[in-house]
């Protein structure tokens, strides 16, 4: 099991960035290799990606969302295995720390290549520092799930 962590600082509250993450099905719009989400009940999501060729479809479940705080979720099914954390802190009332945990199993081997020479890593943090220019570039969130699982 494979490890990565990325963190980043947007200027904007942190409703408006915890309300836009939970808007999954426009992670395409930010995450690189992200090709589809469905959001099927309001703890479960259908993930399509292809990377590097490579791709999988796979279902999420969201095991603990607490509003302005943290969403957390873990594979099941499919052939992925992964889980991660997503966490935001106030900085301040007009800037906010998004940090993104995730654990995961790669299977091919390109895959474990690509994990060892950090190839993960620098997509976890290509993928916040989009998420930022999205979010400060529109100004407001697409929505919100304020739920709590």
């Amino acid at each position: 099991m494979s490890h990565v962590k990325g963190s980043i600082e947007v200027n904007v509250p942190i409703r408006m960035a915890y309300d836009q993450w939970t808007q999954f099905e426009t992670f395409p719009e930010f995450m690189d290799g992200v090709e589809r989400i469905e959001q099927r009940t309001n703890t479960l999501t259908h993930w399509v990606t292809k990377i590097d060729g490579v791709e999988r479809e796979f279902d999420a479940e969201i095991t603990e969302q607490i509003p302005d705080i943290k969403v957390a979720w873990v594979s099941v099914g499919g052939e992925t295995e992964q889980s991660g954390l997503v966490t935001f802190q106030p900085i301040d009332p007009s800037r906010t720390q998004v940090t993104l945990m995730m654990d995961f199993d790669p299977e091919a081997m390109a895959e474990n290549i690509g994990d060892k020479f950090g190839f993960v890593d620098r997509q976890v943090k290509g993928d916040l520092q989009r998420f930022k220019h999205l979010i400060e570039e529109r100004g407001s969130a697409t929505g919100g799930r304020r739920g709590q699982v």
